[in-house]
């Protein structure tokens, strides 16, 4: 690579699980928010799967599988 140019930049994928007692997306919200916390340059944020947790025959909770990324300071 010729001197002067940028190498690109590298980011990583964490998976999370959010839940909430409301909905799929309060879950999401909630996985990005507590990652927020202690991981800087969050980049992109992709839901991969979803599902309820059921107790006595009624959903309790949803949760959501957050694939999160991002990106290693140089």
């Amino acid at each position: 690579m010729a001197k002067g140019k940028s190498k690109g930049s590298v980011y990583r994928v964490t998976e999370l699980v959010g839940t909430s007692r409301s909905s799929w997306e309060d879950a999401a919200r909630n996985a990005v928010e507590v990652a927020s916390r202690s991981i800087r340059d969050l980049r992109v944020a992709e839901i991969t799967k979803t599902d309820v947790v059921i107790e006595g025959g009624k959903i309790a909770a949803f949760r959501a599988r957050v694939s999160l990324s991002f990106k290693y300071e140089n």
